[in-house]
């Protein structure tokens, strides 16, 4: 009677632990509409100094080496036309986001950005840009220095989902960093969801985005659900009209 009573234990153990994986991957329901500006803002966090590029590490793919934009196109596959100068690449005038050639799944991307240093704007119209991992999945980048906005749409947010754990942005003009760890959804063979997106982002080293899973791909104002897609798609930065600066971008495949 022991044995067995320690064997449905056992298995019972089992089955709350299978249990629990599958709630810590399902979709979180978010209780704030998208884009609410009442939604508690994250408390502010100084960083420290802004330091030089980061190494790149032996097994990383080098997306931008700050000389010229072979590795990206526009939206259309056209050659990317933002300006490449002392190292870094700047989003031009109405010359549209662009993506990287090549498709990614999950992985680890490294990415740096700055703010023009004379501030423009207010809210959403000052310094705004953005990470999309695969397209789709937005990380977002804007100068949130002294710069209220909706909590879900300021810097290293998951845009209209997730706000970050703390805002860590530096001052205008000074360079930021994120380091992303982002995990694909996977779909069945047909099309339904079998387990969401997954993000990880440290800004400018600090843990602002801690394994949250996306409800579907980042919408402005609205959530739209997660729709069957390939298991590569290109990484794009957003043209939002003000002129952010990116360099050192690179990325490590995870298996």
């Amino acid at each position: 009677m022991k044995i067995m009573k320690k064997r449905t234990l056992f298995f019972v153990a089992i089955a709350l632990a299978a249990f629990g994986v599958a709630v810590s991957q399902s979709i979180p329901k978010i209780d704030w509409p998208p884009n609410d500006v009442s939604r508690p803002q994250p408390p502010v966090v100084d960083p420290g100094p802004a330091g030089p590029p980061a190494s790149v590490p032996a097994d990383a793919v080098v997306l931008f080496n700050g000389k010229d934009l072979a590795g990206w196109e526009d939206a259309k596959g056209a050659p990317a036309k933002w300006k490449v100068e002392n190292g870094y690449m700047e989003v031009a005038p109405k010359a549209g986001g662009i993506q990287t050639k090549r498709g990614f799944g999950d992985c680890q991307l490294h990415v740096e950005w700055a703010s023009p240093a004379e501030v423009k704007g207010e809210d959403q119209g000052r310094g705004n840009s953005g990470v999309f991992l695969m397209g789709l999945y937005e990380v977002q980048v804007l100068d949130c220095y002294n710069n209220k906005t909706y909590a879900d749409g300021v810097a290293a947010a998951i845009y209209g989902q997730h706000p970050p754990l703390v805002n860590a942005c530096r001052k205008p003009g000074e360079w930021q960093t994120y380091d992303i760890v982002f995990h694909r959804p996977r779909f069945d063979k047909d099309g339904g969801l079998v387990t969401p997106a997954r993000f990880t982002v440290l800004f400018n080293g600090i843990l602002v985005q801690d394994n949250v899973v996306p409800t579907g791909p980042t919408a402005f104002r609205a959530r739209p659900p997660y729709k069957a897609h390939a298991d590569k798609l290109p990484i794009s930065l957003q043209d939002h009209g003000n002129p952010v600066r990116f360099r050192n971008i690179w990325i490590r495949e995870l298996s």
